[in-house]
């Protein structure tokens, strides 16, 4: 489900970081004595935008406040990295960078990165300062149920929401479920005279949907008193894909299963993956066109199998593969490869050891069929099996399949010979999709890499 940041998060997205970004630029240029130029001033307008970009685009953030400080000073770094690249290449394309002094903006790649590190630490010691005194907002929750207990956990290790919860109310004394929901407060019929006691700031309301007279009954109450009042819906009983809050014109909508590609990210998705297959065919063109004649001469049949398989929105398309046994089985009935399979030929073995037979795919990268990272295609006739046995196994078509993907790097390749091997693969598949960023596709890649360097799984 789609967070909106805590305030002090948005002060550093849309008001520290950039303008630390540009203005450090500005000090070094007065420090070095140099002029304050046109050029100067559209140079710290594409920082200001480009800065903004990246970093909204990366974990950073996120890292910031789980309180995770190595890989929040990392991905500040990575960040900057993209950045200057943006910037260096900007400036080699439109020749623009001549109008800088170099001595300022060397100065600058190197000072901007500590000056965002020092700020984030600095403000996170006063608030860990204004914690510890106890300048914390107080909270109820009204409802004790797993989405309570998540809601409580989350404010228990995010000292940055500098949120106190004191207890709940539940019209059952036992909760719903296990686990320290902090005190019993009593039934919801005591909650008026509680917060009006105790001056309390917040009040999170998590009953079900099924109780929709009771929760209005209840922010009807509630709208006698100053307290701020927040609804945890319970859509978490669905199987959620990528769920966020949007708006249709002044209507709120959740959304149950969407694309985690959706806007700028699927823009990323896509250029990334153009870059990536149009630099891989062209570096390993010699070695694929030795692969090709190999199986050419080999073995009779074609040089590339062909095969219908699902892509997005589960529509069919077309997956290349260099054939790599005896057989072009693409029915109804497919039976997949195993160990010492004899329809796999000699050469058809070492390509699939090490996976080069795959590299056709890159071809169904560029025709828009495929993705770099992704969960891999299945068969149609497949498809058409699991789709009746595993709960939610559709929902891995709601982005292009790919190439590589995150169950194969973490062993589950290969043949399913029993349904739970399946289930896995689906479910990590699933889990790709909850948590996408470029950053993951990245380490996927890396993974890849070592996996086929590793393999013992497949044949």
């Amino acid at each position: 489900m789609r967070t909106y940041d805590l305030p002090v998060i948005v002060f550093f997205k849309h008001i520290l970081d950039p303008t630390i970004t540009w203005g450090t630029l500005l000090i070094l240029i007065w420090l070095f004595g140099e002029t304050f130029t046109s050029h100067y001033l559209v140079l710290i307008i594409i920082i200001f935008f480009v800065s903004s970009y990246v970093y909204e685009h990366t974990s950073l953030y996120q890292n910031w406040r789980r309180g995770n400080l190595t890989a929040y000073i990392r991905d500040t770094l990575v960040g900057w990295i993209i950045i200057v690249a943006i910037l260096y290449f900007l400036g080699h394309v439109t020749q623009f960078s001549e109008y800088f002094s170099r001595q300022v903006i060397l100065s600058w790649i190197i000072v901007t990165p500590l000056a965002l590190i020092i700020s984030h630490l600095i403000v996170k010691g006063i608030i860990s300062i204004r914690h510890s005194k106890g300048e914390l907002r107080s909270s109820v929750i009204v409802g004790a149920n797993t989405i309570s207990k998540e809601l409580l956990e989350h404010i228990t290790k995010n000292p940055l929401l500098l949120i106190e919860n004191q207890g709940y109310f539940d019209d059952r004394q036992i909760p719903r479920i296990s686990g320290d929901l902090g005190p019993y407060l009593g039934k919801t019929n005591k909650i008026i005279p509680y917060i009006q006691d105790n001056k309390i700031d917040m009040i999170f309301i998590s009953l079900p949907m099924t109780s929709q007279p009771r929760v209005q009954q209840l922010v009807e109450q509630f709208s006698d008193t100053t307290t701020s009042i927040y609804f945890l819906p319970d859509i978490y009983i669905f199987d959620l894909l990528q769920a966020q809050l949007d708006h249709i014109g002044n209507m709120p909508i959740v959304s149950l299963g969407e694309s985690p590609y959706a806007g700028i990210g699927g823009a990323l998705k896509i250029g990334s993956d153009y870059i990536f297959a149009i630099l891989i065919l062209i570096f390993l063109s010699p070695l694929m066109l030795c692969i090709a004649l190999a199986v050419k001469l080999s073995s009779p049949g074609p040089v590339i199998f062909k095969q219908r398989r699902y892509g997005y929105n589960g529509e069919e398309i077309i997956v290349y593969k260099f054939r790599s046994m005896t057989v072009t089985e693409n029915g109804e009935n497919i039976v997949q490869a195993k160990r010492n399979d004899q329809r796999v030929t000699p050469i058809g073995s070492f390509l699939r050891r090490t996976s080069l037979d795959e590299l056709p795919q890159f071809l169904n990268v560029l025709q828009g069929h495929m993705s770099v990272v992704g969960p891999r295609p299945h068969a149609v006739a497949h498809n058409e099996t699991y789709r009746k046995l595993i709960r939610g196994y559709m929902m891995r078509h709601k982005t292009k399949p790919g190439i590589t993907g995150w169950a194969q790097v973490n062993g589950w390749r290969g043949e399913t010979d029993v349904l739970e091997k399946m289930e896995k693969r689906v479910e990590y598949d699933l889990y790709y999709l909850n948590n996408w960023s470029l950053w993951f596709d990245i380490w996927i890649i890396i993974r890849t890499v070592w996996t086929v360097l590793n393999r013992n799984n497949a044949y």
